[in-house]
C-alpha cells in the first residue's frame, strides 16, 4: 500500500486507535522518496484523549490523522527535510531539537514554527 511506511507506525502510543489518512502517507512517502534517506516516525496518530491532545482548546492535526513526526539526529537531514516538504506542499512544520513535525492541514495558510 506504502513505499516506505506501514500503517501500524502511525498508530496512537497510548490507545492503540489508528485513523491516519492515506493520502497523508502517501505524501509522506514522497516526502522519503525525495529526501533519499530513511527516517523514523516517533508520532502518527493521537486520540484525542492521549496525553499530548487532551488539554488542547483546539484539534491538534495528529487527531485529524494529517501529521506526524519525524526523528532527526542531524542538521543537514533536517534541513533537507524542511526544505521537502515545502516543496511537496507540506502546510504546516514545526522544527525541534530531535524532531521535525509536518502536517496537511486544512487552512490555507502555510505556517512553519519552532519548538
Amino acid at each position: 500500500m506504502f513505499k516506505y511506511f506501514e500503517l501500524d507506525e502511525f498508530t496512537c502510543s497510548e490507545t492503540g486507535k489508528n485513523e491516519m489518512q492515506e493520502g497523508f502517507i502517501h505524501l509522506l512517502d514522497s516526502l522519503r522518496e525525495s529526501c533519499d534517506f530513511p527516517f523514523k516516525i516517533t508520532s502518527g496518530y493521537r486520540d484525542r484523549t492521549h496525553s499530548a491532545e487532551s488539554n488542547k482548546t483546539t484539534v491538534g492535526q495528529h487527531t485529524l490523522g494529517c501529521a506526524a513526526d519525524i526523528y532527526i539526529d542531524n542538521g543537514v537531514r533536517r534541513y533537507e527535510i524542511v526544505q521537502q516538504a515545502m516543496l511537496l506542499g507540506f502546510k504546516g512544520i514545526g522544527i525541534a531539537k530531535t524532531f521535525v513535525h509536518v502536517d496537511t492541514r486544512a487552512s490555507n495558510h502555510k505556517v512553519i514554527w519552532t519548538y
